[in-house]
Protein backbone atom coordinates (compact mmCIF):
# COMPACT_ATOMS: atom_id res chain seq x y z
CA UNK A 1 0.00 0.00 0.00
CA UNK A 2 1.83 3.15 -1.27
CA UNK A 3 2.03 6.10 0.49
CA UNK A 4 2.34 9.68 -1.10
CA UNK A 5 3.55 13.31 -0.39
CA UNK A 6 1.47 15.78 -0.12
CA UNK A 7 2.56 16.96 -3.78
CA UNK A 8 2.18 13.69 -4.83
CA UNK A 9 -1.51 13.55 -3.87
CA UNK A 10 -1.95 17.20 -5.69
CA UNK A 11 -0.53 15.38 -8.89
CA UNK A 12 -2.24 12.62 -8.96
CA UNK A 13 -5.36 14.76 -8.65
CA UNK A 14 -4.21 17.01 -11.39
CA UNK A 15 -3.75 14.04 -13.90
CA UNK A 16 -7.11 12.66 -12.65
CA UNK A 17 -8.37 15.99 -13.46
CA UNK A 18 -6.57 17.19 -16.98
CA UNK A 19 -5.65 13.95 -18.62
CA UNK A 20 -8.53 11.50 -17.44
CA UNK A 21 -11.23 14.28 -17.85
CA UNK A 22 -12.56 13.43 -14.35
CA UNK A 23 -14.05 16.68 -13.64
CA UNK A 24 -12.88 18.48 -10.15
CA UNK A 25 -16.67 18.67 -8.94
CA UNK A 26 -17.08 14.73 -9.07
CA UNK A 27 -13.98 14.21 -7.14
CA UNK A 28 -15.15 16.61 -4.48
CA UNK A 29 -18.70 15.02 -4.53
CA UNK A 30 -16.99 11.58 -3.97
CA UNK A 31 -14.34 12.24 -0.96
CA UNK A 32 -18.24 14.20 0.55
CA UNK A 33 -20.07 11.28 0.05
CA UNK A 34 -17.62 8.73 1.54
CA UNK A 35 -16.52 11.20 4.55
CA UNK A 36 -20.42 11.02 4.99
CA UNK A 37 -21.36 7.58 4.90
CA UNK A 38 -18.39 6.82 7.18
CA UNK A 39 -19.52 9.48 9.69
CA UNK A 40 -22.86 7.39 9.68
CA UNK A 41 -20.95 4.37 10.05
CA UNK A 42 -19.51 5.44 13.02
CA UNK A 43 -21.97 8.20 14.78
CA UNK A 44 -25.55 6.51 12.96
CA UNK A 45 -27.33 8.85 14.57
CA UNK A 46 -25.72 12.05 14.76
CA UNK A 47 -27.92 15.24 17.08
CA UNK A 48 -26.10 17.45 14.71
CA UNK A 49 -22.99 18.21 12.91
CA UNK A 50 -21.16 21.27 13.22
CA UNK A 51 -18.66 21.22 9.73
CA UNK A 52 -15.74 23.51 10.29
CA UNK A 53 -14.55 24.80 6.51
CA UNK A 54 -11.51 27.21 5.51
CA UNK A 55 -11.39 28.52 1.97
CA UNK A 56 -9.78 25.57 -0.03
CA UNK A 57 -10.45 22.20 -1.69
CA UNK A 58 -10.65 20.88 2.03
CA UNK A 59 -13.35 22.88 2.83
CA UNK A 60 -15.51 22.20 -0.88
CA UNK A 61 -15.60 18.38 0.75
CA UNK A 62 -17.38 20.00 4.21
CA UNK A 63 -19.90 21.84 1.45
CA UNK A 64 -20.67 19.04 -0.03
CA UNK A 65 -20.94 16.79 3.79
CA UNK A 66 -23.27 19.41 4.93
CA UNK A 67 -25.56 19.43 1.46
CA UNK A 68 -26.04 15.64 2.38
CA UNK A 69 -26.74 16.00 5.89
CA UNK A 70 -29.20 18.98 5.37
CA UNK A 71 -31.02 15.80 2.55
CA UNK A 72 -30.85 13.42 5.03
CA UNK A 73 -32.93 15.91 7.45
CA UNK A 74 -29.65 16.41 10.40
CA UNK A 75 -29.25 19.40 11.65
CA UNK A 76 -26.50 21.34 10.71
CA UNK A 77 -24.25 24.40 10.74
CA UNK A 78 -21.84 25.35 8.79
CA UNK A 79 -18.76 27.23 10.56
CA UNK A 80 -16.60 29.44 7.91
CA UNK A 81 -13.14 30.94 8.88
CA UNK A 82 -10.93 32.74 6.65
CA UNK A 83 -12.55 35.13 3.64
CA UNK A 84 -14.98 33.19 2.05
CA UNK A 85 -14.48 35.69 -0.94
CA UNK A 86 -11.61 34.24 -1.62
CA UNK A 87 -13.09 30.16 -1.82
CA UNK A 88 -13.03 29.65 -5.65
CA UNK A 89 -13.14 26.49 -7.70
CA UNK A 90 -15.08 23.44 -7.13
CA UNK A 91 -14.91 24.66 -3.20
CA UNK A 92 -17.13 27.87 -4.26
CA UNK A 93 -19.45 25.78 -6.14
CA UNK A 94 -19.99 23.31 -3.54
CA UNK A 95 -20.28 26.01 -1.05
CA UNK A 96 -23.32 27.14 -3.70
CA UNK A 97 -25.38 24.11 -3.48
CA UNK A 98 -25.48 23.92 0.30
CA UNK A 99 -26.38 27.56 0.37
CA UNK A 100 -29.09 26.22 -2.25
CA UNK A 101 -29.85 23.42 0.23
CA UNK A 102 -30.93 25.91 3.03
CA UNK A 103 -27.88 25.00 5.00
CA UNK A 104 -26.87 26.87 7.78
CA UNK A 105 -23.63 29.02 6.96
CA UNK A 106 -22.01 31.14 10.00
CA UNK A 107 -19.00 33.07 10.30
CA UNK A 108 -16.94 31.49 13.04
CA UNK A 109 -17.30 33.81 16.12
CA UNK A 110 -15.16 31.88 18.74
CA UNK A 111 -18.60 31.15 20.44
CA UNK A 112 -20.10 28.44 18.88
CA UNK A 113 -22.33 25.95 20.43
CA UNK A 114 -20.94 22.94 20.56
CA UNK A 115 -22.30 21.09 23.43
CA UNK A 116 -23.95 17.83 21.29
CA UNK A 117 -23.60 15.92 17.87
CA UNK A 118 -20.49 15.70 15.89
CA UNK A 119 -17.46 17.71 14.57
CA UNK A 120 -16.37 17.73 11.09
CA UNK A 121 -12.97 19.28 10.63
CA UNK A 122 -12.82 20.60 7.16
CA UNK A 123 -10.29 23.74 7.86
CA UNK A 124 -6.70 22.92 6.08
CA UNK A 125 -6.27 19.88 4.30
CA UNK A 126 -3.15 18.26 2.96
CA UNK A 127 -1.64 21.58 1.61
CA UNK A 128 -1.06 22.84 5.05
CA UNK A 129 2.19 22.81 6.99
CA UNK A 130 3.63 24.83 10.12
CA UNK A 131 1.66 26.55 12.50
CA UNK A 132 -2.35 27.98 12.15
CA UNK A 133 -3.04 31.26 12.31
CA UNK A 134 -4.71 32.52 15.59
CA UNK A 135 -8.63 32.29 13.85
CA UNK A 136 -7.73 28.65 12.44
CA UNK A 137 -5.92 27.81 16.11
CA UNK A 138 -8.89 29.11 17.88
CA UNK A 139 -10.87 27.11 16.31
CA UNK A 140 -8.95 24.23 16.55
CA UNK A 141 -8.80 25.00 20.33
CA UNK A 142 -12.40 24.82 20.32
CA UNK A 143 -13.04 21.79 18.61
CA UNK A 144 -10.61 19.99 21.25
CA UNK A 145 -12.22 21.71 24.11
CA UNK A 146 -15.70 20.68 22.93
CA UNK A 147 -14.66 16.74 23.54
CA UNK A 148 -17.12 16.12 20.82
CA UNK A 149 -16.64 13.23 18.39
CA UNK A 150 -14.19 14.67 15.31
CA UNK A 151 -14.24 13.34 12.00
CA UNK A 152 -11.22 14.93 9.57
CA UNK A 153 -11.76 15.11 6.02
CA UNK A 154 -8.49 14.00 4.22
CA UNK A 155 -6.44 14.37 7.11
CA UNK A 156 -6.45 16.55 10.70
CA UNK A 157 -6.41 19.93 10.40
CA UNK A 158 -2.85 20.97 12.06
CA UNK A 159 -0.96 17.56 10.77
CA UNK A 160 1.29 17.63 8.33
CA UNK A 161 0.82 15.86 6.04
CA UNK A 162 4.61 14.43 4.44
CA UNK A 163 6.37 14.49 8.02
CA UNK A 164 3.12 13.58 10.74
CA UNK A 165 4.50 16.62 12.86
CA UNK A 166 2.57 18.67 14.70
CA UNK A 167 4.18 22.22 15.19
CA UNK A 168 1.13 24.19 16.85
CA UNK A 169 -2.47 23.55 16.86
CA UNK A 170 -4.04 20.12 15.60
CA UNK A 171 -7.45 19.01 15.39
CA UNK A 172 -7.46 15.20 17.33
CA UNK A 173 -9.36 13.00 15.12
CA UNK A 174 -11.32 10.40 16.29
CA UNK A 175 -12.00 9.04 12.54
CA UNK A 176 -10.56 10.28 9.55
CA UNK A 177 -11.25 9.45 6.03
CA UNK A 178 -8.16 10.36 3.64
CA UNK A 179 -9.09 10.82 -0.55
CA UNK A 180 -6.70 9.55 -3.38
CA UNK A 181 -3.71 8.78 -1.64
CA UNK A 182 -2.29 8.07 1.58
CA UNK A 183 -0.77 10.61 2.96
CA UNK A 184 2.32 9.03 4.68
CA UNK A 185 2.50 11.38 7.80
CA UNK A 186 -0.54 10.05 8.75
CA UNK A 187 1.02 6.99 9.54
CA UNK A 188 4.18 8.15 11.69
CA UNK A 189 5.11 10.25 14.49
CA UNK A 190 2.71 12.18 15.28
CA UNK A 191 -0.04 10.62 13.04
CA UNK A 192 -1.33 8.04 14.57
CA UNK A 193 -2.50 9.90 17.76
CA UNK A 194 -4.20 12.56 15.84
CA UNK A 195 -5.54 10.90 13.06
CA UNK A 196 -7.53 7.85 14.70
CA UNK A 197 -9.15 5.42 12.67
CA UNK A 198 -8.32 5.64 9.37
CA UNK A 199 -10.61 4.71 6.18
CA UNK A 200 -9.18 5.50 2.56
CA UNK A 201 -11.08 5.91 -0.26
CA UNK A 202 -9.74 6.51 -3.92
CA UNK A 203 -12.66 8.15 -5.08
CA UNK A 204 -12.39 5.83 -8.43
CA UNK A 205 -9.41 7.60 -10.17
CA UNK A 206 -8.30 5.09 -13.01
CA UNK A 207 -5.71 2.40 -11.05
CA UNK A 208 -3.07 3.36 -13.91
CA UNK A 209 -3.25 6.86 -12.91
CA UNK A 210 -0.85 6.03 -9.81
CA UNK A 211 2.00 4.26 -11.93
CA UNK A 212 2.39 7.52 -13.01
CA UNK A 213 3.71 9.19 -9.89
CA UNK A 214 6.37 7.01 -8.75
CA UNK A 215 5.91 6.95 -4.31
CA UNK A 216 8.83 5.96 -2.05
CA UNK A 217 7.12 4.69 0.75
CA UNK A 218 4.75 2.02 1.42
CA UNK A 219 2.56 0.72 4.28
CA UNK A 220 3.45 -3.13 5.34
CA UNK A 221 1.75 -6.12 5.16
CA UNK A 222 2.36 -8.24 7.81
CA UNK A 223 0.53 -11.49 6.02
CA UNK A 224 2.93 -10.58 3.07
CA UNK A 225 6.10 -10.46 4.96
CA UNK A 226 5.22 -13.84 6.23
CA UNK A 227 5.09 -15.52 3.34
CA UNK A 228 8.80 -14.73 2.86
CA UNK A 229 9.57 -17.39 5.84
CA UNK A 230 10.46 -20.64 3.39
CA UNK A 231 8.60 -23.77 4.72
CA UNK A 232 11.01 -26.13 7.09
CA UNK A 233 11.85 -29.56 5.31
CA UNK A 234 11.16 -32.77 7.60
CA UNK A 235 14.73 -33.27 7.91
CA UNK A 236 15.64 -30.16 9.24
CA UNK A 237 18.68 -29.81 11.59
CA UNK A 238 19.54 -26.99 13.84
CA UNK A 239 23.06 -26.17 11.80
CA UNK A 240 20.59 -24.77 8.60
CA UNK A 241 19.12 -21.67 10.76
CA UNK A 242 22.19 -20.04 11.73
CA UNK A 243 23.64 -19.13 14.97
CA UNK A 244 23.02 -15.88 16.61
CA UNK A 245 25.76 -14.14 19.36
CA UNK A 246 24.19 -11.62 21.49
CA UNK A 247 26.78 -9.35 23.50
CA UNK A 248 25.88 -7.17 25.81
CA UNK A 249 25.16 -6.79 29.78
CA UNK A 250 27.64 -4.50 31.71
CA UNK A 251 26.72 -4.07 35.21
CA UNK A 252 23.15 -4.42 36.11
CA UNK A 253 22.06 -4.72 32.72
CA UNK A 254 21.83 -8.67 32.16
CA UNK A 255 17.87 -8.84 31.71
CA UNK A 256 18.67 -7.28 28.07
CA UNK A 257 20.76 -9.27 27.38
CA UNK A 258 18.88 -12.07 27.90
CA UNK A 259 15.80 -10.92 26.14
CA UNK A 260 17.08 -10.41 23.50
CA UNK A 261 18.98 -13.59 23.11
CA UNK A 262 15.46 -15.13 24.08
CA UNK A 263 13.33 -13.18 21.08
CA UNK A 264 16.02 -14.78 18.57
CA UNK A 265 15.22 -18.39 19.85
CA UNK A 266 11.86 -18.26 19.71
CA UNK A 267 11.97 -16.72 16.20
CA UNK A 268 13.96 -19.53 15.09
CA UNK A 269 17.29 -19.58 15.32
CA UNK A 270 18.99 -22.90 15.29
CA UNK A 271 21.71 -21.94 18.27
CA UNK A 272 21.60 -18.79 20.60
CA UNK A 273 24.67 -17.77 22.79
CA UNK A 274 25.64 -14.40 24.78
CA UNK A 275 28.27 -12.95 26.00
CA UNK A 276 28.05 -10.90 29.00
CA UNK A 277 29.35 -10.37 32.49
CA UNK A 278 30.43 -13.48 34.19
CA UNK A 279 27.64 -12.31 37.46
CA UNK A 280 24.91 -12.84 35.00
CA UNK A 281 25.65 -16.05 33.36
CA UNK A 282 23.74 -18.05 36.42
CA UNK A 283 20.97 -15.87 36.40
CA UNK A 284 20.65 -15.97 32.54
CA UNK A 285 21.31 -20.17 32.00
CA UNK A 286 18.00 -20.22 34.95
CA UNK A 287 15.91 -18.28 32.96
CA UNK A 288 16.86 -19.99 29.55
CA UNK A 289 18.89 -22.70 29.82
CA UNK A 290 18.42 -23.25 25.74
CA UNK A 291 21.09 -20.11 25.65
CA UNK A 292 25.03 -20.81 25.70
CA UNK A 293 25.80 -17.98 27.93
CA UNK A 294 29.43 -17.03 28.83
CA UNK A 295 31.01 -14.58 30.90
CA UNK A 296 33.67 -12.45 29.06
CA UNK A 297 36.41 -10.20 30.17
CA UNK A 298 37.31 -8.28 27.14
CA UNK A 299 37.04 -8.06 23.91
CA UNK A 300 39.51 -10.78 23.16
CA UNK A 301 37.52 -13.23 25.26
CA UNK A 302 35.22 -13.42 22.18
CA UNK A 303 36.86 -14.76 19.64
CA UNK A 304 35.90 -18.20 19.78
CA UNK A 305 31.92 -17.34 19.87
CA UNK A 306 32.75 -14.89 16.82
CA UNK A 307 33.99 -17.03 14.89
CA UNK A 308 30.57 -19.69 15.76
CA UNK A 309 28.48 -17.21 14.65
CA UNK A 310 26.71 -16.45 11.73
CA UNK A 311 24.87 -13.44 12.97
CA UNK A 312 26.15 -10.69 15.98
CA UNK A 313 23.65 -8.39 18.36
CA UNK A 314 25.44 -5.85 19.58
CA UNK A 315 23.98 -3.49 22.06
CA UNK A 316 21.42 -4.91 24.57
CA UNK A 317 22.79 -3.68 28.02
CA UNK A 318 26.03 -2.75 26.59
CA UNK A 319 26.71 0.56 28.37
CA UNK A 320 29.37 2.48 27.40
CA UNK A 321 32.16 1.26 29.75
CA UNK A 322 35.57 0.54 28.45
CA UNK A 323 34.54 -3.29 28.53
CA UNK A 324 31.47 -2.06 26.42
CA UNK A 325 33.79 -0.45 23.60
CA UNK A 326 36.35 -3.61 23.81
CA UNK A 327 33.67 -5.62 23.18
CA UNK A 328 31.93 -3.64 20.12
CA UNK A 329 35.19 -2.98 18.55
CA UNK A 330 35.53 -7.27 18.30
CA UNK A 331 31.92 -7.12 16.45
CA UNK A 332 32.57 -4.73 14.01
CA UNK A 333 36.39 -6.18 13.29
CA UNK A 334 34.98 -9.88 12.78
CA UNK A 335 32.80 -8.70 9.80
CA UNK A 336 29.88 -10.89 10.60
CA UNK A 337 26.44 -9.31 10.10
CA UNK A 338 25.15 -7.38 12.69
CA UNK A 339 22.23 -5.92 14.91
CA UNK A 340 23.33 -2.31 16.38
CA UNK A 341 20.81 -1.00 19.26
CA UNK A 342 20.95 0.53 22.64
CA UNK A 343 24.81 1.58 23.56
CA UNK A 344 25.67 0.02 20.76
CA UNK A 345 24.35 2.91 18.84
CA UNK A 346 25.44 5.60 21.07
CA UNK A 347 29.29 4.37 20.80
CA UNK A 348 28.75 4.60 17.37
CA UNK A 349 27.77 8.38 17.55
CA UNK A 350 30.59 9.25 19.71
CA UNK A 351 33.22 7.91 17.17
CA UNK A 352 34.11 5.08 19.47
CA UNK A 353 34.31 2.19 17.25
CA UNK A 354 36.18 2.75 13.83
CA UNK A 355 37.08 5.62 11.54
CA UNK A 356 35.00 4.29 8.72
CA UNK A 357 31.38 3.83 10.29
CA UNK A 358 29.72 2.44 6.99
CA UNK A 359 28.83 -0.88 6.10
CA UNK A 360 26.46 -2.77 4.07
CA UNK A 361 25.50 -6.13 6.55
CA UNK A 362 24.07 -4.43 9.11
CA UNK A 363 20.76 -3.03 10.74
CA UNK A 364 20.71 0.11 12.93
CA UNK A 365 17.86 0.49 15.02
CA UNK A 366 17.64 3.44 16.95
CA UNK A 367 14.67 5.41 18.62
CA UNK A 368 14.56 9.31 17.96
CA UNK A 369 17.02 9.78 20.85
CA UNK A 370 19.73 7.57 19.36
CA UNK A 371 18.76 8.80 15.99
CA UNK A 372 19.53 12.31 17.34
CA UNK A 373 23.03 11.28 18.66
CA UNK A 374 24.07 9.37 15.45
CA UNK A 375 23.65 12.44 13.38
CA UNK A 376 24.43 15.09 15.75
CA UNK A 377 20.96 16.75 15.99
CA UNK A 378 18.14 16.23 18.33
CA UNK A 379 14.85 14.68 19.23
CA UNK A 380 12.98 17.58 18.08
CA UNK A 381 14.16 17.35 14.66
CA UNK A 382 14.26 14.08 14.32
CA UNK A 383 10.30 13.81 14.99
CA UNK A 384 9.78 16.76 12.94
CA UNK A 385 11.20 15.03 9.92
CA UNK A 386 10.97 11.20 10.42
CA UNK A 387 11.74 10.18 6.52
CA UNK A 388 14.32 12.93 6.42
CA UNK A 389 16.33 11.59 9.41
CA UNK A 390 16.08 7.76 8.38
CA UNK A 391 17.22 8.85 4.68
CA UNK A 392 20.12 10.80 6.07
CA UNK A 393 20.97 7.86 8.53
CA UNK A 394 21.26 5.37 5.97
CA UNK A 395 22.93 7.36 3.44
CA UNK A 396 25.38 8.01 5.99
CA UNK A 397 25.82 4.76 7.51
CA UNK A 398 24.81 2.50 4.89
CA UNK A 399 22.64 -1.10 5.61
CA UNK A 400 19.42 -1.05 6.40
CA UNK A 401 17.84 1.30 9.69
CA UNK A 402 14.97 1.54 11.54
CA UNK A 403 14.08 4.20 12.82
CA UNK A 404 11.52 3.27 15.84
CA UNK A 405 8.52 4.65 17.40
CA UNK A 406 4.95 5.09 16.75
CA UNK A 407 4.77 4.06 13.14
CA UNK A 408 8.32 3.07 12.57
CA UNK A 409 10.84 3.53 9.86
CA UNK A 410 12.29 0.98 7.46
CA UNK A 411 15.35 2.11 4.87
CA UNK A 412 17.42 0.47 2.77
CA UNK A 413 19.93 1.35 0.19
CA UNK A 414 17.39 1.27 -2.29
CA UNK A 415 16.07 4.48 -1.02
CA UNK A 416 12.89 3.27 -0.23
CA UNK A 417 11.32 4.47 3.10
CA UNK A 418 8.77 1.27 4.54
CA UNK A 419 6.29 1.73 7.60
CA UNK A 420 4.61 -0.76 10.20
CA UNK A 421 1.71 0.52 11.38
CA UNK A 422 1.60 -2.30 13.61
CA UNK A 423 2.20 -1.67 17.49
CA UNK A 424 0.34 -0.08 20.30
CA UNK A 425 1.71 2.45 23.43
CA UNK A 426 2.24 -0.50 25.69
CA UNK A 427 5.18 -0.49 23.93
CA UNK A 428 6.70 2.35 25.83
CA UNK A 429 8.37 0.31 28.25
CA UNK A 430 11.73 -1.01 29.11
CA UNK A 431 13.57 -4.18 27.46
CA UNK A 432 10.89 -3.79 23.73
CA UNK A 433 13.70 -2.26 21.92
CA UNK A 434 16.08 -5.44 23.23
CA UNK A 435 13.15 -7.98 22.54
CA UNK A 436 13.17 -6.58 18.85
CA UNK A 437 17.20 -6.71 18.36
CA UNK A 438 16.93 -10.40 19.04
CA UNK A 439 14.13 -10.69 16.67
CA UNK A 440 16.12 -8.92 14.00
CA UNK A 441 18.86 -11.25 14.29
CA UNK A 442 16.91 -14.42 14.49
CA UNK A 443 15.24 -13.51 11.54
CA UNK A 444 18.89 -12.47 9.70
CA UNK A 445 20.38 -16.19 10.95
CA UNK A 446 17.86 -18.06 8.73
CA UNK A 447 18.73 -16.23 6.10
CA UNK A 448 16.52 -13.60 5.05
CA UNK A 449 18.19 -10.55 3.48
CA UNK A 450 18.31 -7.73 5.53
CA UNK A 451 15.68 -5.21 4.77
CA UNK A 452 13.05 -8.42 4.49
CA UNK A 453 14.39 -9.86 7.93
CA UNK A 454 13.84 -5.87 9.04
CA UNK A 455 10.66 -5.21 7.51
CA UNK A 456 9.27 -8.29 9.01
CA UNK A 457 10.80 -8.30 12.11
CA UNK A 458 9.57 -4.54 13.07
CA UNK A 459 6.03 -5.87 11.86
CA UNK A 460 6.44 -9.40 14.21
CA UNK A 461 7.47 -7.17 16.95
CA UNK A 462 4.69 -4.88 16.49
CA UNK A 463 1.73 -7.41 16.09
CA UNK A 464 2.79 -9.45 18.92
CA UNK A 465 2.88 -6.62 21.34
CA UNK A 466 -1.05 -6.38 19.99
CA UNK A 467 -2.09 -9.21 20.52
CA UNK A 468 0.06 -9.29 23.96
CA UNK A 469 -2.18 -6.63 25.27
CA UNK A 470 -5.34 -8.54 25.11
CA UNK A 471 -5.45 -7.59 29.10
CA UNK A 472 -4.81 -3.92 28.22
CA UNK A 473 -1.80 -1.89 27.12
CA UNK A 474 -0.65 -0.12 30.46
CA UNK A 475 1.95 -2.70 32.43
CA UNK A 476 2.90 -4.34 29.16
CA UNK A 477 6.21 -6.37 29.59
CA UNK A 478 8.63 -6.82 26.93
CA UNK A 479 8.62 -11.08 27.86
CA UNK A 480 5.37 -10.80 26.83
CA UNK A 481 6.13 -11.08 23.50
CA UNK A 482 7.77 -14.15 23.44
CA UNK A 483 4.96 -16.20 22.89
CA UNK A 484 3.14 -14.03 20.46
CA UNK A 485 6.19 -14.34 18.67
CA UNK A 486 6.63 -17.91 17.82
CA UNK A 487 2.33 -17.99 17.74
CA UNK A 488 2.62 -15.57 14.98
CA UNK A 489 5.74 -17.23 13.20
CA UNK A 490 3.97 -20.61 12.78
Amino acid sequence: MQLYTAAQTRELDRLAIEEYGIPGIHLMSRAGQAAFLSLLQQWPQPERLHIFCGTGNNAGDGFVVAQLAQARGLPVTIYQLGDAGRIKGDALLARRFAERAGVEITPWNHTPELERGVIVDGLLGTGFSGEPSPPYAAAIAAIGASNLPVLALDIPSGLCADSGAVTGAAVRADRSVTFIARKRGMWTGAGPEYCGQIEYCDLEIPAEIFSRVKSQSALLSLEALLAELPRRRRDAHKGQFGSVLVIGGDTGMGGAVLMAAEASARCGAGLVSAATRRQHVSALLARRPEVMARGVRNGRGLKQMLEAASVVVAGPGLGQSPWSEQLLHAAVASGKPLVVDADALNLLAQGRVAPNTRRDNWILSPHPGEAARLLGSDVASVQLDRFGAITELQQRYGGVVVLKGAGSLIAGPDGQILLSRYGNPGMASGGMGDVLSGVLAGLLAQHLKPLTAACLGVCLHGRAAEMAASRGERGLLATDLMEPLQNLLN
